[in-house]
């Protein structure tokens, strides 16, 4: 069996994530082009859940989490990149089947 079709499962409280991918440039809301190279205080990523783990409670495979890029583990899967988180590291879910009124935040 080649290593390309084994199955993921994660264990525990961990997710699988894969970071979304951003164009290198941004605007700001005047419209001002921010170079990907300008220098930026310390900025939190958005990723969608593609795997999670049986103890993972607030978000399923397809939500988008906010996180902290510095506190990540990088894996690379079938040619991909992926980040390795555990659930008490998200910051924010964002998930079409959250009620109105929820933050999607997890404390």
């Amino acid at each position: 069996m080649s290593e390309a079709k084994l199955p993921i499962r994660m264990l525990h409280d961990r997710l699988l994530v894969a970071l979304d991918n951003e164009a290198g440039d941004r605007r700001s809301s005047g419209g001002i082009v921010i170079p990907a190279t300008a220098a930026m205080g310390r900025r939190l990523a958005w990723a969608r859940v593609e795997a999670a783990g049986s103890q993972v409670r607030a978000v399923e495979v397809g939500d988008r989490v906010l996180f902290d890029p510095e506190d990540r583990g990088e894996v690379e899967l079938r040619g991909e990149s992926f980040v390795l988180l555990r659930e008490r590291d998200l910051h924010a879910v964002a998930a079409e089947r959250l009620d109105e009124g929820q933050t999607g935040l997890y404390l």
